[in-house]
């Protein structure tokens, strides 16, 4: 595949779809809250968003593509030095295509949602540079004329 027809499908790894698909089924119960209650059903200001998206040679838990957006849940595997070096470096090769990763802990979306969904909220108004498709502009028309 070529670099163009890479970027224009932003990068979809189809050899990870089976893996992807399972991770779908299993989510875990803070990856099933923040879907919920923050990010599906373009609750997030109207942004589409995905679950368990292959990019490159990772699986993103959510991405939303308008805004080169990767939104990470992150479970206790991740508290080590290692896992955290390895999440650093994957963060990079993603921000070197475009995407933007945020990374909150299990815990943070279990027990402070509302704050997630605040921090992710105001990412999006500092950052978003278009608006969600498919949200129409409703225009009121006048009575009088």
């Amino acid at each position: 595949m070529d670099q163009a027809s890479q970027s224009n499908n932003f990068h979809y790894n189809r050899s990870l779809n089976q893996l992807a698909k399972l991770n779908r089924a299993n989510m875990t119960k803070s990856a099933a809250c923040m879907w919920k209650y923050v990010l599906g059903q373009k609750q997030m200001l109207g942004y589409q968003f995905r679950r368990e998206r292959p990019i490159l040679n990772y699986i993103a838990d959510f991405v939303c593509l308008e805004l080169l957006l990767i939104i990470e849940v992150d479970g206790i595997t991740h508290d080590t030095d290692a896992a955290q070096e390895k999440d650093k470096l994957r963060d990079q090769e993603l921000g070197s295509i475009g995407f933007t990763t945020l990374r909150f802990s299990s815990w943070e979306v279990l027990n402070r949602i509302s704050d997630v969904q605040e921090m992710i909220t105001t990412w999006v108004h500092e950052n978003a540079t278009v608006p969600p498709t498919g949200k129409r502009s409703r225009k009121r028309r006048s009575s009088d004329g």
